[in-house]
This record gives structure tokens, C-alpha cells and sequence, in this order.
């Protein structure tokens, strides 16, 4: 469940980008869950064809899903559909970040990719005919077909390495499961996943991986086969049949430029993201080789169904850490230590002896590192070694026993412990002890899971506040165009306040996305 300031921070994004009326619609969505066109007009008092349009804009940047569920009639009626629509909060917040994406892109495949990455983001879900003619348009020439050919295959590497991929369907039909079904299920005790209309939509929506991301291809072959026999005053059968097929396939190619949708794959760039969170925190604590060794490792990935965790052999880890800069001089026997220091666990499959490091706990490592720079920060060094100390135990422990690890005497422990609870960063729990008379006994632990809540809810608090003040900043730069040094003055304090959103929004993600 999302916070209100969560919900208050996508929609201000989406006001930002697209307008108040768009920024209205979407946070109904947001505040009230999935609704039908009917229920948005209502809540909203907007008219019909306002809500159709701002719909179309949410759709078109992949921040609103469409679904289709059975309306109620009568029975013995003809069965109708009910189009519903829900936000999908995750992407909304994904605009915060994509700058990150393209320095990714442009790291990874170069200037051309990046800028029809900057097509997509920019404008939403475009077939690669749009995109052409972006590019054309940009460099103010008409696209030569050399030209076509040279950014399709530009545009293929970003597919390949998925981080572009076709638009999800765009109205599922979801179907309630039937009530005979639920209850054999049920009758012979087999565990049923519950699972939303949401989460149903979603998974109906999804296409399969291969479809997902089936590149445009290039018939480039075909049409240097075809030069081939060009020569010839006269086709064979043979020659005719493949003539035909050439021409089957150059038309399959211009309906996937000009009637195939793409969109970006946020999910592939949360997971480049969390790669390189994961191995700014190895370096830190081990040293430079230990990043080389976890990057290497988390791109020669053989287990690619879990996200959570990286697997390889000692031999493509070594490939991978040698292609690497700084990694050319590093000994298989080196590589190995620092696996170990990494925490490495080691299976033998069919496929020979596989290394496997553990992501999660070096998130959670992040996690933790996070919030005792946040207690060091806001309470100081000494209501830093409590936090850290019972952070680390887990359990609860007694104000007195807190006292005598930490040296910190009883009363000054006593004050800190009471501002951390009342901060929500500790739980505190009594217990009564009978003897010879009744004390009273304070307990303390470190929630973990409430903890995260609480964190990431004042992380979109604060995101919130920048983002305002911003977009206040932006509007006083617009009044101020006649005054250069005010307008100078404005745009530096708004790109230190930007500065600050991204590294902020580097903590936001340990604890929503990673």
C-alpha cells in the first residue's frame, strides 16, 4: 500500500509533465484504485471527452493500464464488457529517473541508441516509423534508406538487449474464476493463490518473452540474394517462389516499422540500477576488484528467472572480469578469494560448478548502511551506536543491558531510546517481572519491515518537497526572462535541487524497487 505521500509525489510528477487536468485524472486513479470511464467523470467533474483525451495521454506513456471485466446483466443476456482503468504507480515514478536511463544507454550502446531512447521516453509508446522520423526530423533531412537501415539496426541492439519492447496488449479480458472450480479446489485442499484484477490485468497483459522482444530484423540478406539473380533475363520457378517470399517478408518488415508499438522496459533498467548499487556498496567495503568481480558476474548471469540472485562458472566470470578495465591482470585464484569474500556459494549442476552471490542481502546491507547514516545524522554519534547495536541483534533487549554493551550510561540510553520510538525507528515493548515486588521492564528491537515503511515514506516526503519547490523555481525563471542574473541565480539553486532529488531518489529505490 502506498503512502499519501507516495501518491502525492506521482501525482505531482504527472502534473508537472502533462498538465493539471491529466495531473487529476491521475490521481484519482491513484487515491480512489481502479475505476470505470463513468466513475472518473463523476469523481473528477470533467467532462467526457477531457477524460477520454488526459486517458489517452496516461496510456500513451504507459502510466494507466486498460482492462476489460464482464459487466453484471441478467441471466440468460448477452454477456458485455466493462473497460476499467488502473494507475501504475511504479512507472509514474519511473519518470523521476530518466536521465539514469539514458546515461545507461549511452554507457552501454552508444550516442544513435541513446537518442531513440529519448524518442521513446520523451513521447511514450511509438512505432519505429515515428521514431525514423524523429531522428530525420531532428538532423533536418529526409531519411535515406541507408539511413533506415543503419538506425533499425541501432534500434534492434536496443531491443536485443532488452531495453526496449513491444507494448503490453492494451485491453485484456479478465474473466472471475468459476465458482465450481473454487470449490473442488478448495475440496481437495490444494493452496490457491489470491490473486487481484489487478495483478490478473497485469499478467493478461504481459506478452510472452519471445514476442516481447522479437526484434524489427533487416532483409539485408535477402536483398543482396536478390541482386544476385537480378542478372538473369528470366526466373526459374524456384527463383519466382523466392522472389515471392522476399517480397512477403520486405512487407512483414514495413508493417512491424509502421504498425508495432514500442515502449521502454523499465523493469531491464531497475535491474542495471540495482547492479550498480550492489557494486558501489562491494567496492566500498571490499575494494575495486570486488565491484570488477560482481559486475562480471551479474552480466555472465545464467539464472535469468531469478532477480535476486546471480549465478555463473568460474570461467565466464573470468571471461567477463577480464573485459573489463582493471580486470585484465586478475589471477582465476584472485577471482576466487574475492568471491569468497563476497559470500559466494558454490553448486555443482549439469552444466558444471556454478557460483552463486546473493543480491538481496547486499540490498539489505545498502538498506541498513542507509538508515544508520540517516539515525547518525539526525540524533548523532551516540543514538547512532544504540540503533546500530540493536540492529544488529534483532531481538529485544533490555534498557539496562542496551546500557552495559554500548557504555552509555542508563540515563542518557533511557532519553535516546524514547526519541527513536517516538520517531517510529525503534518498537518498545514492556514486561512485568514478579519477585518480591513487581518492576517493570522496558524492551527494544529494530522492526525491520515497519521500519522500511516508515523510511520510504519520509523519503517520499522529501522527494515531494524538492519536486515542489523545483517546479516553483521553473515558474519563477519563466517571470524572471527579461532578468539575466536573477534568471541565472534561479537555474543554479534548481540544479543543486535536482542534484539532490536524484541521489535521493538513489535510497528511494533500495527500499520500493530493489
Amino acid at each position: 500500500m502506498v503512502s499519501q505521500h507516495g501518491l502525492r509525489l506521482a501525482a505531482g510528477l504527472i502534473t508537472s509533465h502533462f498538465g493539471d487536468l491529466v495531473g487529476k485524472v491521475c490521481e484519482c486513479l491513484l487515491r480512489r484504485g481502479t475505476l470505470s470511464l463513468h466513475e472518473i467523470i463523476r469523481f473528477t467533474e470533467l467532462s467526457s471527452s477531457q477524460v477520454k483525451n488526459c486517458l489517452l495521454v496516461l496510456i500513451q506513456h504507459s502510466c494507466v493500464q486498460a482492462f476489460s471485466v464482464p459487466r453484471p446483466v441478467a441471466s440468460g443476456a448477452e454477456i458485455r464488457t466493462l473497460t476499467q482503468y488502473m494507475a501504475l504507480f511504479d512507472n509514474i515514478l519511473h519518470r523521476l529517473r530518466f536521465s539514469k536511463f539514458l546515461s545507461i544507454v549511452q554507457a552501454d550502446l552508444g550516442l544513435q541508441c541513446r537518442n531513440l531512447l529519448e524518442g521513446l521516453l520523451q513521447h511514450g509508446r511509438l512505432t519505429f516509423e515515428q521514431l525514423a522520423e524523429r531522428e530525420a526530423s531532428s538532423k533536418g533531412f529526409e531519411g535515406s534508406t541507408s539511413s533506415q537501415h543503419t538506425l533499425r539496426a541501432e534500434f534492434d541492439r536496443l531491443v536485443h538487449a532488452h531495453y526496449v519492447e513491444r507494448c503490453p496488449r492494451p485491453e485484456p479480458f479478465i474473466s472471475p474464476p468459476e465458482e465450481d472450480k473454487l470449490t473442488s479446489t478448495k475440496r481437495r485442499g490444494a493452496k490457491a493463490v489470491n490473486l487481484s484484477v489487478e495483478e490478473l490485468a497485469m499478467i493478461g497483459a504481459a506478452l510472452p518473452v519471445i514476442e516481447r522482444f522479437s526484434a524489427i530484423g533487416s532483409t539485408e540478406e535477402e536483398e543482396e540474394e536478390e541482386s544476385k539473380t537480378s542478372g538473369h533475363n528470366s526466373f526459374t520457378v524456384g527463383d519466382k517462389r523466392k522472389h515471392e517470399a522476399l517480397i512477403d517478408k520486405e512487407t512483414q518488415a514495413v508493417i512491424v516499422e509502421s504498425g508495432v508499438l514500442w515502449r521502454v522496459n523499465f523493469e531491464k533498467f531497475v535491474y542495471c540500477l540495482k547492479k550498480k548499487a550492489c557494486a558501489a556498496n562491494v567496492r566500498s567495503r571490499y575494494g575495486l576488484d570486488a565491484g570488477i568481480v560482481l559486475e562480471a558476474m551479474v552480466e555472465s548471469n545464467t539464472s535469468k528467472g531469478n532477480k535476486n540472485s546471480v549465478q555463473s562458472s568460474i570461467e565466464n566470470i573470468i571471461e567477463a572480469v577480464r573485459g573489463k578495465p582493471g580486470g585484465i591482470g586478475m589471477t582465476m585464484e584472485h577471482v576466487r578469494v574475492v568471491l569468497e569474500k563476497l559470500g559466494s556459494s558454490i553448486s555443482s549442476k549439469e552444466s558444471g560448478v556454478l557460483y552463486e552471490i546473493d543480491l538481496k542481502a547486499i540490498i539489505k546491507i545498502c538498506q541498513t548502511e542507509e538508515v544508520e547514516a540517516l539515525v547518525l545524522k539526525k540524533y548523532g554519534e551516540v543514538a547512532h551506536r544504540i540503533f546500530r547495536f540493536l540492529a544488529k541483534q534483532g531481538v529485544v533487549q533490555e534498557t539496562d543491558h542496551i546500557s552495559d554493551v554500548t557504555l552509555i550510561e542508563k540515563k542518557t540510553t533511557q532519553g535516546i531510546l524514547l526519541k527513536l520510538w517516538k520517531d517510529e525507528f525503534l518498537e518498545m515493548k514492556k514486561a512485568i517481572a514478579q519477585g518480591s515486588g513487581t518492576t517493570q521492564h522496558f524492551l527494544w528491537r529494530v522492526n525491520w519491515d515497519e521500519l522500511c515503511v516508515h523510511i520510504l515514506d519520509d523519503m517520499y516526503h522529501a522527494a515531494l518537497n524538492l519536486s515542489q519547490k523545483i517546479a516553483h523555481i521553473l515558474e519563477q525563471e519563466q517571470e524572471a526572462l527579461q532578468d539575466k542574473a536573477k534568471r541565472q541565480r534561479l537555474q543554479k539553486g534548481r540544479l543543486i535541487l535536482e542534484s539532490s532529488l536524484l541521489k535521493l531518489d538513489d535510497a528511494l529505490m533500495l527500499f520500493h524497487d530493489f
